[in-house]
């Protein structure tokens, strides 16, 4: 999906351009400066990353490559690195000519990420409820405490990260590389939790229930009322995120995925 940096007159790098050489050194500086180029560049994409997934760039809002350097107080030489990093992810379109936008709600997208994390979800949370201990539960429990405790209008980040932390743990028992793809899908749920939560505000006390009772059956080391538990609170952000931007789509991969979970009533 990368495309190369000549393509768009937007990224044409501006004559007397006086932050270029404060950030994201030309590699002919050496390996320092490359290396020091890139850590700006994949923190200026982290950054990008976040205010697309905690809504604060909602879907089709337009991205411009020289106001947003201004507006994160960097050169362009990151933000183009940047950019083409989030275009990889699907998280904005920028094609040749035309602004970059950040990408619409794709219901096949959220359907796809959703059965995939139901499948996974599920078999981990299975391992994991079988070796679970107290030093466990008390970590679980302090980011579920910290999760009520947060405003996540106010401090989405903190939020999402205590919110990571809760569902890491629960996961835990998997090896490194399967727990990489379920924390890869469960940032990439994070622009769908947050549609789940400004579409259906009472669904908050629901969220914190099936929370407690993810937690409750890791602690009775009971697999299958945690895979249950973790398939039905997947789904029903799924469910209900599409049932407020397409109600007409038919989330197959969700509903399939739960019903393989052993949920097959919902």
């Amino acid at each position: 999906m990368s495309r190369s940096r000549s393509e768009s007159p937007q990224e044409q790098r501006p004559a007397g351009d006086e932050t270029e050489a404060q950030a994201g050194a030309p590699s002919g500086e050496g390996p320092a400066a490359a290396a020091g180029g890139r850590r700006l560049a994949l923190d200026v994409h982290g950054r990008l990353r976040a205010m697309i997934l905690n809504g604060e760039l909602p879907p089709g809002s337009v991205l411009l490559q020289a106001e947003m350097a201004r507006k994160l107080g960097v050169s362009r030489t990151p933000m183009r690195e940047a950019f083409r990093l989030l275009q990889e992810e699907g998280l904005i379109d920028a094609r040749p000519d035309q602004r970059a936008r950040v990408r619409s709600v794709d219901p096949e997208d959220l359907d796809a990420v959703y059965g995939a994390r139901i499948m996974l979800e599920t078999l981990a949370v299975s391992m994991t409820a079988k070796s679970f201990t107290a030093e466990d539960i008390e970590r679980m429990s302090d980011a579920l405490k910290r999760m009520r405790g947060l405003t996540v209008d106010d401090q989405p980040e903190e939020w999402h990260a205590a919110h990571h932390e809760f569902h890491s743990i629960a996961t835990q028992a998997v090896g490194p590389h399967l727990q990489r793809m379920i924390a890869s899908l469960g940032e990439h749920s994070e622009r769908y939790i947050r549609l789940a939560q400004l579409g259906a505000p009472a669904s908050w006390s629901k969220a914190y229930a099936e929370h407690e009772a993810l937690l409750d059956a890791l602690r009775s080391s009971d697999p299958a009322e945690a895979a249950r538990v973790v398939a039905r609170h997947l789904a029903r952000t799924a469910l209900s995120v599409l049932a407020d931007i397409a109600p007409e789509h038919e989330p197959a991969a969700t509903r399939t995925a739960l019903a393989i979970a052993g949920n097959g009533g919902q």
